[in-house]
């Protein structure tokens, strides 16, 4: 079994090393990052990865999101909150740090046995959705991270969502209604079937029509609002 551990601490790297020392037929490699784990996912065959969540720049989810075909993947985290994320995303296992290394290989028996762990009850329970701080959109040419605060609106095309972010435009193969849920609600307000707009670029809302408006943003665009559009707007805005 080749098994790719990404984590940015080598401390962490390093236990579950030792944990796998001796278990016949298992080849090792190491990442300290997302990214460098997204190139050698990109180049090698894994049949296993073993993922840290919060990293710096790019995070365990960022990196999933831009691989077409993940290989299974075990999340070992310090942290409960993604728990409910995590088997979204059809994770064989979700370790809070610090295990054992009878929990670990536990967790790797899944991959053989193709059997996915259901989530404990308790975290269930416990788990918090945070908002989202970025968005991480992969093209042809690079990979482009952008902070939420920077977004001015999104726009559904289809099955795709375009992001317009300080005079650029970027599509996210994803739709809007996961961003109504994702983004700051205090923040971003769905205010048509087609736009979701970040508050703090809103200069001016003029009526259009019976039970319409237009917002007018600080960049020079202009977005529809409808009516129960508007009543979100108003209610977040304490108007």
């Amino acid at each position: 079994m080749h098994i790719l551990i990404i984590d940015d601490e080598q401390p962490a790297r390093d236990l579950v090393g030792k944990y796998l020392e001796g278990i016949v037929d298992t080849v090792l490699t190491q990442a300290n990052n997302g990214f460098e784990g997204l190139k050698l996912i990109n180049s090698t065959k894994y049949d296993l990865v073993l993922l840290d969540i919060q990293m710096p720049k790019l995070n365990g989810f960022e990196m999933l999101e831009l691989i077409e075909n993940p290989p299974p993947v075990i999340f070992c985290t310090a942290y409960d909150d993604y728990a409910i994320k995590a088997f979204e995303k059809n994770a064989i296992d979700y370790l809070l740090k610090p295990f054992s290394k009878a929990r670990l290989l536990e967790a790797i028996d899944k991959v053989s046995t193709s059997s996915i762990i259901e989530m404990p009850i308790h975290i269930a329970s416990e788990v918090r959705n945070e908002p989202l701080e970025r968005i991480v959109v992969k093209n042809a040419k690079s990979i482009d991270i952008i902070p939420v605060a920077e977004i001015q609106y999104l726009q559904s095309q289809d099955d795709y969502v375009e992001v317009h972010s300080n005079g650029r435009k970027y599509l996210k193969q994803q739709r809007l209604k996961y961003y109504e849920s994702a983004l700051n609600a205090d923040l971003f307000v769905r205010v048509h079937r087609q736009y979701i707009v970040n508050i703090s670029f809103i200069k001016k809302l003029e009526k259009f029509g019976k039970e319409s408006y237009i917002a007018e943003l600080k960049d020079g665009d202009s977005i529809s609002i409808s009516a129960s559009g508007y009543a979100r707007l108003r209610q977040v805005l304490g108007m």
